[in-house]
């Protein structure tokens, strides 16, 4: 696979809006014309022309690739989000204090932060279609075995396995798309938000009834998520062997741009922290808005279904939120929008968690749209393919290391203070600097202008 395929990292560089290089020079424009020419031989039985299409061998391989997109999305988020509805007694069957818990909500970042980085080298050996295929069937064993390790520390090292599975996902998916459907980014792009979306909502809506259904073993609710799993490799081996049979010879790579030192550029630091600070309320969301409300009296049931609807806002503004900032030269009142919603969605959790539990529920998922805000601003910051893969790495890397304290210090102030106060004020006065520096990443810059070349 050629490494201008890998020019999409992350979800936002095939969104629906606008291309990143919406403001950029003639001269920026022309660079891509290479790229294009770059895939051609990916599917040798067509030649690209003004109107080309990509050439689909059979009705049944598009069906099935809509369908492996799907179920791939889908099972990106329930290995987190079907945790939190059953904290309470995944930590009382194993014996795990609040502070080990807290490290548990930690543990996604730490994965997409470290496996998320080996994803591109891991496509260029095996293909993207591989490696997918192989982080689903990673996802359902990591979920089928952990509830029934017996221990906190076999729990960790299989939840690790899914979220590991889910990180080379998370970030090959769209590289899926760029590359194997350059004219169909918009909608496949929108097929795969919506199903991510709908997974995070649907898992943590469904497990503490399911669990309920299944005789009320944790074990079982938290297991049974693996059936969608191991559901979605079919589809994947499929794609595998098909694209394996159709593959041509490789093209010639174009000659390598200039190494930039994305670190030294204000603006790529301004979108890490972003997206480090935004990744920290997420997790915290996930994993402890349902406890949360069950401390206030509401039921572990509806506890489930309040973070559901948090996840589920995402599915339309997913679509919505992309589209308008890239309409805008600086994006930077959207991301001060959002995280006022964030401060609003801490004082009413403070004040009255289980009174205004709606209301709550609908200012967290506005402010949790700061994930798709991060990835558009993200491809807008560059203004070329190659620069945008650089940018994302750096910034998703970075953002996830960022990210890491933040559940565990919540759980410590939870574990210590017996009660919600201090947490809630912790993260409260994180959502102040995310506002400050969306600020900044929101202005109208493009890292290249910013960066030094390595020599």
């Amino acid at each position: 696979m050629a490494d201008d395929s890998l020019a999409t990292l992350g979800p936002g560089a095939g969104s629906s809006g606008p291309p990143p290089d919406r403001h950029t020079s003639a001269p920026d424009r022309l660079t891509r014309a290479p790229d294009r020419l770059t895939r051609a031989p990916v599917r040798p039985e067509a030649a690209p022309g003004p109107h080309h299409h990509p050439p689909v061998p059979g009705r049944a391989v598009p069906i099935v690739m809509i369908l492996g997109l799907f179920l791939a999305a889908l099972n990106l988020r329930p290995a987190i989000t079907s945790l939190g509805p059953l904290m309470e007694e995944v930590r009382s069957g194993l014996g795990m204090s609040a502070t080990v818990a807290g490290l548990l909500t930690s543990v996604p970042a730490l994965c997409f932060a470290v496996f998320g980085v080996a994803a591109p080298r891991l496509a260029r050996r095996f293909g993207p279609g591989a490696v997918v295929c192989a982080g689903m069937a990673a996802i359902a064993a990591g979920i089928v075995v952990r509830p029934y390790t017996g221990s906190t520390a076999g729990f960790l090292a299989a939840t690790a396995l899914a979220l590991a599975g889910i990180a080379v996902s998370n970030v090959l998916l769209p590289v899926v798309i760029k590359t194997w459907y350059p004219d169909r980014v918009g909608p496949l792009t929108g097929l795969y938000s919506m199903a991510l979306a709908l997974g995070s909502a649907v898992a943590a809506a469904l497990t503490v009834p399911v669990t309920s259904v299944l005789s009320g073993s944790w074990q079982a609710g938290l297991a049974v998520w693996a059936l969608i799993a191991a559901l979605a490799v079919l589809p994947w081996l499929t794609v595998v062997r098909g694209r394996r049979a159709e593959r041509g010879t490789a093209a010639a790579k174009p000659a390598a741009p200039p190494a930039l030192r994305v670190g030294t550029s204000p603006t790529a630091w301004a979108l890490a922290v972003y997206f480090g600070l935004q990744a920290t309320a997420a997790y915290v969301t996930m994993g402890w808005m349902p406890q949360i409300f069950r401390d206030a009296g509401v039921p572990a049931g509806t506890a489930g279904v309040l973070l559901a609807v948090t996840m589920a806002i995402g599915v339309p503004l997913s679509f919505v939120l992309p589209r308008v900032a890239a309409r805008m030269r600086n994006q930077g009142p959207l991301a001060v929008g959002l995280g006022l919603c964030g401060l609003a969605a801490y004082a009413g959790l403070w004040l009255a968690p289980a009174g205004g539990a709606w209301a709550w529920t609908l200012l967290m998922g506005l402010s949790n749209c700061a994930f798709p805000l991060a990835l558009t601003m993200i491809g807008m910051r560059a203004r070329s393919a190659e620069g945008v893969v650089r940018l994302s790495a750096f910034a998703q890397s970075v953002g996830y290391l960022i990210s890491l304290p933040g559940p565990f210090l919540v759980a410590t102030l939870y574990q210590h203070s017996g009660g919600w106060g201090l947490p809630l004020g912790l993260m409260a006065g994180l959502m102040v600097p995310q506002m400050a520096v969306g600020m900044l990443a929101g202005r109208d810059r493009r890292m290249e202008d910013e960066a030094r070349v390595r020599h």
